[in-house]
């Protein structure tokens, strides 16, 4: 019988091809976020993640998600989207609303001028992805790429009640 303390005692180690895709992910990860908050903090002076927030905003009903519907979208907890927004709210670009049907909600919504610097800052962004990823892959490797993220992402998102998922904490 394998119980969960004997795979602690002997782990299923990494080959060395795995531990060679393993680090390229890594290292590739990691350059490619700090490339992309590099240009956000140079054309906008707000960091990828600020970003994201931005767009989810802009792409949701009149411009206005549930503090919690964006944690969730952002895949962040409630604490750093809570700093976030009120960093965006300093800036101008968001202001929250308190929920007229749930006095502890609140809303997350997307002012004129959070639509404006997102107008700016969209075509340099999409320039920088474009340029550090999908101008270096084929067709086949870009869809291979996002079949390949959707799997594992849904291997880490349980849907089961009390999962321990970051806009849950």
């Amino acid at each position: 019988m394998n119980t969960a303390s004997d795979s602690a005692a002997q782990p299923r180690w990494l080959s060395d091809e795995e531990q060679r895709v393993w680090r390229a992910y890594l290292h590739a990860t990691t350059l490619l976020e700090d490339h992309l908050d590099r240009q956000l903090q140079r054309d906008a002076g707000m960091p990828h993640i600020y970003y994201g927030l931005l767009v989810g905003l802009a792409e949701a009903p009149r411009r206005r998600l549930r503090m919690t519907e964006l944690a969730m979208q952002a895949k962040i907890t409630r604490s750093r989207l809570s700093h976030a927004i009120a960093r965006l709210e300093k800036n101008g670009w968001v202001r929250r609303e308190d929920c007229p049907s749930d006095k502890r909600g609140q809303f997350a919504v997307l002012t004129d001028e959070g639509v404006e610097v997102l107008k700016r800052t969209a075509p340099g962004h999409v320039n920088a992805v474009r340029q550090a990823l999908f101008d270096r892959l084929t067709p086949q490797q870009q869809k291979a790429l996002g079949e390949i993220m959707e799997i594992v992402a849904e291997g880490l998102q349980p849907n089961e009640a009390g999962a321990d998922l970051p806009w849950l904490r």
